[in-house]
């Protein structure tokens, strides 16, 4: 797949594709400004294509995070309206920037008992679909264009780095990574998938719950998520991954959002384990929306975290939901399905 270029681009295209900087010896980082632009513009540009995005047709979608300001980007380009349901712990300065781009955030205020806000969310939108004449929903959670559009982003690591042995990344809807990881697995079936959780998401085994750490994890199961393509599974907290975003800065001047703390953390670990192996570790976005946050002493000592001892290694778990409370812990899950998992611990 390639991105046909002109000497002029709209925004979304031109800051599309992450840079690629090394980091160590053997690892290398995927730099994105805003990665959530990928599967956005893939999938809008499909739906017109297909026809489903004609004049009129209101966008809808369910998001707290940067899928909604990658949405409110491209739907400001192609001059249609956006609709995005979120919840009250959406960053006041995401709400705004969304604002300004022209999209209508709907704030819903109650977690529903299964599925907390997530749940509310998609039973929001459903009901604002069911009040449009005309609307267009991309389900990042589920449409398979989300997963396909990151072949883009294979083909630019392979283009950059040849053979890569291992990729890690943050999973939220499990798009970036698995489409990815098995669109590289067509030329190279060796390459491993390395996935970054927190603790108290159901996505690999735990139990929901509420969780610090943003941006990644999930409170329901997304049908984009394939456990079949994951070597390992890593669960970090908030502390270990905001202290490694603040290293990241120091030490290599990179300015990203928490979830590329908490995948460098696994990243640089993994790498030191396995020095003869190509790594990339997936860094989703800017730091911007967290100088009030993440980059800020006071509030991160507010909110009662301790960034000065983040552990040199993981605690190895024998299954999912022994992993340590709140300690950085990983499980090999060996390409296995969840049920298979959590029913036997897996093949040992």
């Amino acid at each position: 797949m390639t991105v046909h270029s002109t000497p002029f681009q709209e925004i979304t295209e031109a800051t599309l594709l992450p840079r690629i900087v090394r980091l160590g010896s053997n690892l290398y980082g995927a730099v994105f400004t805003l990665m959530k632009l990928v599967p956005a513009r893939y999938i809008l540009r499909r739906a017109l294509e297909r026809g489903e995005l004609e004049p009129g047709t209101v966008i809808v979608e369910t998001t707290s995070g940067t899928f909604g300001l990658a949405l409110a980007m491209q739907a400001a380009l192609l001059r249609r309206d956006l609709v995005l349901v979120s919840d009250p712990v959406i960053d006041r300065n995401l709400h705004r920037r969304l604002a300004d781009l022209g999209a209508t955030v709907d704030i819903v205020e109650q977690p529903a008992e299964i599925g907390g806000f997530q749940a509310s969310r998609l039973d929001r939108l459903a009901e604002l679909r069911s009040d449009l004449p005309q609307s267009f929903c991309p389900e990042q959670y589920t449409n398979p264009d989300n997963p396909a559009s990151y072949a883009l982003v294979a083909e630019r690591l392979a283009d950059a780095l040849g053979t890569v042995d291992c990729v890690i990344g943050p999973v939220g809807s499990g798009g970036s990574l698995c489409g990815t990881v098995r669109a590289l697995r067509g030329a190279t079936p060796h390459t491993r998938a390395i996935g970054v959780d927190t603790h108290r998401s159901l996505l690999f085994g735990q139990e929901d719950g509420p969780r610090q750490l943003r941006g990644l994890g999930n409170s329901l199961m997304p049908g984009n998520l394939d456990h079949g393509i994951l070597d390992e599974v890593h669960w970090v907290t908030a502390a270990e991954a905001y202290a490694t975003t603040r290293w990241a800065h120091r030490r290599h001047a990179l300015f990203q959002g928490p979830t590329s703390g908490a995948a460098l953390l696994a990243a640089r670990w993994w790498a030191e384990q396995n020095p003869e192996a190509t790594c990339v570790v997936m860094l989703p976005d800017e730091g911007y929306r967290y100088l009030e946050t993440v980059y800020d002493d006071a509030w991160t000592a507010g909110q009662g975290l301790d960034l000065s001892r983040v552990p040199d290694k993981p605690v190895e778990v024998t299954h999912p939901r022994e992993a340590v409370p709140d300690q950085w812990s990983w499980y090999p899950w060996r390409r296995q399905e969840l049920g298979a998992v959590l029913a036997e611990g897996g093949r040992r």
